[in-house]
């Protein structure tokens, strides 16, 4: 069979997309590297800033986009993307289990944690090393923990954490945050969050579970020990755009060059979401991308006589 569209990704820009491409009757196929619909919002404890929607959880959101997807009978399909080729006005997407045909794809794929790559970080992962706050919290009640990082991810983790934990020790390598100023001001009254500034992780250190981490100060070239039961980081997300960086642009850190219309360099494959270039990467943007996403898909399909 070939697809009008095969959506990769079931993300909210994935979701989104499916839910468009259904009620624009395309014959259309998602494809999901897990069964579980949702992406990175399951893993936020709370979403204040979906319209609407205040106060929910962002697994309970998209559960929601799940069901608004499954009601309109898009069909899911579960395996590992390992490229996406062209063949022609044909794009072949080859998973772990087989090739899938389609005339469009849409790739929402999205990013995932970046890492710091010090030492103790991969062998400690899951054993006191965390890139989720609100899944792992828990379970660092009347702990000390700290958390890596000066965005907007990386303070209200630190809020998070502090409503829990005895103390929070929040690492940046630079001066000042990135952040939000209010998450800036409401961390900077929080008593139990003790703010390191110009300090970058250099080493996890423990037996089996975190214990310690080595802090270097930039500017006083100078190392310092804290003990600590949980590292919590939060320094950015990497795209997962591997499977598609020969057939389209990307830029220098990796996402899928495509502006507004999600319209990459290569005709008839088209960017929503985390994956794509953007100012903001937020659960609304991303719902908007796969609306979008596919109102250049029904152009392309017209045009290209597909």
């Amino acid at each position: 069979m070939i697809y009008d569209v095969i959506i990769l990704g079931s993300g909210p820009a994935g979701l989104s997309a499916a839910i468009y491409a259904q009620r624009a009757r395309l014959n259309t196929l998602v494809v999901e590297a897990k069964p579980l619909s949702g992406g990175q919002i399951l893993d936020t404890y709370e979403v204040d800033n979906y319209p609407g929607m205040q106060g929910t959880s962002g697994f309970d959101l998209g559960m929601k986009f799940r069901e608004h997807a499954d009601a309109l009978g898009v069909e899911f399909y579960t395996a590992q993307v390992q490229q996406v080729r062209i063949a022609g006005k044909i794009k072949e997407v080859v998973t772990d289990q087989d090739t899938l045909q389609a005339k469009s794809v849409i790739l929402a794929m999205g990013a995932n944690h970046r890492k710091i790559g010090v030492p103790g970080e991969e062998e400690l992962s899951g054993m006191g090393v965390s890139y989720c706050a609100t899944c792992d919290g828990a379970f660092f009640k009347g702990k000390t923990v700290a958390v890596v990082g000066g965005g907007d991810v990386a303070l209200e983790d630190a809020l998070f954490l502090a409503r829990a934990c005895e103390k929070v020790y929040l690492i940046h390598r630079r001066d000042e945050f990135r952040g939000a100023k209010i998450l800036q001001e409401q961390v900077k009254q929080k008593e139990n969050i003790e703010i390191i500034w110009n300090g970058q992780v250099k080493e996890i250190q423990g037996e089996n579970k975190v214990e310690k981490i080595i802090v270097h100060n930039n500017i006083e070239e100078t190392d310092a020990e804290l003990e600590v039961q949980g590292v919590f980081i939060a320094v950015g997300i990497q795209p997962n755009s591997d499977v598609v960086k020969e057939i389209v642009a990307l830029d220098e850190q990796g996402y899928v060059k495509a502006m507004e219309d999600t319209v990459t360099s290569q005709p008839g494959i088209f960017a929503a979401g985390d994956i794509r270039t953007k100012q903001l990467r937020q659960v609304i943007t991303a719902a908007a991308d796969g609306a979008n996403a596919v109102t250049s898909v029904e152009r392309y399909l017209i045009e290209a006589s597909l």
